[in-house]
């Protein structure tokens, strides 16, 4: 099974769930993202890693690091390892120079760790196919955009209700417009309404 390396490329906040955010991978050698909703804690401790904060005391990923390094492990890599039912799964691939052990956890937490050790995200060609969306707007269909944009600010219907009355291709805009707006929770959401139709 070949891996797909992922960078980070954002934290959004989610704008049907509070406290939750969209955390955005991006495929490093293409155009596909990766949206997974995350909590709010989970969110805060990927933030004040990229951000480089220095916290007052350190939080539970920083302890694992410290642990990790007293005990001279270091952690390898991340990845991205299973979908199963809309939820994600992902492993911890550590070592102590002479034996490779992975642990099971959260994409959060993983990438939260991962993120303090400095090494790389990876996932699967499987996962990307199911899960993925691909990052592009085309030029012709600005204008179509516009009027999805409107016919759903005027219109009363739930965006689930909106999901499943539109065609593939008012579903197809609709992403288009939600990745453009970088509203990746609302992406997802679009991205599942047309898995359910293949």
């Amino acid at each position: 099974m070949d891996k797909i390396k992922l960078e980070i490329l954002g934290l959004s906040p989610s704008q049907s769930q509070s406290g939750s955010f969209a955390l955005v991978l991006g495929e490093e050698y293409g155009n596909r993202r990766l949206p997974i909703i995350i909590g709010m804690f989970e969110a805060q401790a990927i933030a004040i890693e990229i951000e480089k904060i220095v916290p007052n005391r350190p939080m539970t990923h920083d302890l694992f690091k410290q642990f990790a390094e007293k005990f001279k492990f270091t952690v390898r890599e991340i990845v991205i390892s299973e979908l199963r039912e809309g939820i994600f799964f992902a492993k911890i691939v550590c070592s102590d120079g002479v034996r490779e052990t992975v642990i099971d956890a959260r994409p959060s937490d993983a990438i939260a760790i991962g993120i303090r050790f400095n090494v790389p995200i990876y996932t699967n060609e499987s996962i990307l196919s199911e899960a993925g969306i691909t990052a592009s707007v085309n030029d012709e269909e600005e204008e179509q955009e516009e009027l999805v944009r409107s016919s759903s600010r005027s219109s009363n219907r739930s965006f689930g209700d909106q999901l499943k009355n539109a065609s593939a291709e008012e579903l197809q805009r609709m992403l288009d417009e939600a990745l453009g707006n970088e509203e990746y929770e609302r992406a997802a959401k679009i991205r599942d309404e047309m898995s359910k139709r293949n």
